[in-house]
């Protein structure tokens, strides 16, 4: 039930929103439009209100907007139906004879045509499903800021961990308070992540002690990986304490701070952290506090294999099984959570743009472009993993669906104002020729595309279909 529900609730919803701009916007501005349907393929329910009859059909996989064209039998097999040959007979179910076409005789008058409005008009309506994915992003993603991200004000340094790629935030000390990010004012620790991973090129890091510059070069995760070599300050104060773990066979309890380890005194936990996962299997000597009150204990961290957070390989470390008191957070407020939203639909559509003009220029390859299949598998685990992911999953697919509607092929948004305009310039319409020309060479590009991500999505699987015949034959 989740791998229906899932994808149709994504895919109906960003897709349904997207649609209704074209439509309320067609609507506002005079255009008839005698049909909205969300999904292609037979109608699963179909109903009339007014001038337009409403649809869900049964392939969730896009939707249209029917309007009066005098284009319209060059572009009717893509949304459905010429709307002039589909004029129901005076004995069809839904005949109305005081209707216009196609639910009845009245012809379309010209002035509630299409083509018939100015062009700022024309231009609106093909935006306005843009401009819907847009707020629905936001939307969403302001109502995902607002239930669940937890803000930490402060912006002190607790611990600095580096690699080769971003070696030279070493200068960055623990203890540090981090005050501006590129000249922009921090005053939470995620304003601090945030600006560090929207930079680019360079990175400078004001402190209390001055300004610290961190070169990026041309990596597009330098920014991500710089904002994980920092980790926000937390006091060397115990919270839990692991049953069966070191910590507790040594006596450690909940709300004891550790004050120094093998005479090494502590700033934060994350030195706390570095002393201990530096020691597995010998025997370290804390002195503590509890209740005020000084004591020594000594426990020997268990030795575990891990991966680096930020080197991403195995090592070997110590661990006595406790954890530290977390931040204090707040809840952002709903003006925050709006902000928040912007920020967060703005830097889903700076990935979107780096990952075309990456493709453009060869840098990054089209292996990264996902289809239906990938989407749905992408709906059904953000659902299991719960309903933030499943918030992030339609603003970032919603944002999505809006730059990519703005891509200059023929029988996208883009494209479609893109003809619209040089028509204007031109001063009169292009031929039906030429109208033929163009149209296939967007279905071509189109096609072209929805054969890149069939591939993409469903190689991973007729990969292991192939080993499993070949496992099968004794190849």
């Amino acid at each position: 039930m989740l791998a229906i529900l899932a994808p149709v609730l994504v895919f109906g919803l960003v897709i349904f929103v997207h649609e209704l701009g074209h439509f309320l916007a067609a609507k506002a501005v005079g255009v008839y439009a005698p049909r909205f349907s969300i999904g292609f393929g037979p109608p699963i329910f179909r109903f009339r209100r007014g001038e337009t009859e409403y649809i869900l059909a049964w392939l969730p996989l896009g939707g249209y907007v029917r309007m009066a064209s005098r284009h319209d039998a060059e572009t009717a097999f893509l949304e459905g139906g010429n709307e002039e040959q589909a004029t129901r007979a005076a004995d069809e179910p839904g005949y109305d004879p005081e209707a216009m076409i196609p639910f009845g005789p009245k012809p379309v008058p010209e002035n509630r045509w299409f083509e018939s409005k100015p062009l700022p008009a024309r231009i609106v309506i093909m935006l306005a499903g843009v401009f819907m994915n847009v707020v629905l992003a936001v939307a969403v993603a302001t109502l995902f800021a607002y239930l669940y991200t937890q803000v930490y004000r402060s912006t002190v340094v607790g611990g600095v961990r580096a690699d080769s790629a971003s070696a030279a935030v070493t200068r960055i000390q623990p203890g540090d308070t981090i005050r501006a990010v590129n000249g922009t004012s921090a005053r939470s620790w995620n304003d601090v992540r945030r600006l560090i991973v929207e930079s680019s090129g360079s990175l400078r890091i004001t402190t209390q002690r001055g300004d610290v510059d961190i070169p990026l070069g041309d990596a597009p995760d330098a920014g991500q990986r710089v904002a994980e070599s920092l980790q926000y300050y937390l006091a060397p104060l115990i919270d839990t304490v692991f049953a069966g773990d070191p910590a507790a066979a040594a006596g450690l309890r909940s709300g004891d701070s550790i004050v120094a380890v093998s005479g090494r005194r502590l700033r934060s936990w994350n030195d706390m952290v570095a002393e201990v996962e530096a020691s597995p299997g010998k025997p370290l000597t804390l002195e503590i506090r509890r209740a005020g009150v000084p004591e020594t204990l000594t426990v020997t961290p268990k030795a575990v294999t891990d991966t680096d957070a930020v080197t991403g390989k195995a090592r070997v470390v110590g661990k006595i099984g406790a954890g530290s008191v977390g931040p204090h957070t707040e809840r952002l407020g709903i003006g925050s959570a709006m902000v928040a939203g912007v920020q967060i639909t703005w830097m889903g559509a700076g990935e979107v743009f780096r990952i075309l003009r990456g493709i453009g220029t060869g840098a990054t390859s089209v292996r990264q472009l996902g289809g239906p299949i990938a989407i749905t598998r992408a709906s059904v685990d953000a659902a299991r993993n719960g309903f933030d992911q499943l918030l992030q999953l339609i603003s970032l697919l919603s944002i999505n669906l809006a730059i990519f509607n703005l891509l200059p092929i023929p029988i996208l948004d883009g494209g479609q104002i893109l003809i619209n305009v040089l028509e204007s310039a031109k001063g009169s319409p292009f031929s039906v020729r030429t109208r033929e020309y163009i149209l296939r060479f967007g279905l071509a590009a189109i096609a072209l595309l929805f054969v890149i991500v069939m591939y993409n999505d469903t190689r991973a699987g007729f990969a292991k279909l192939f080993e499993w015949v070949g496992r099968l034959f004794g190849a």
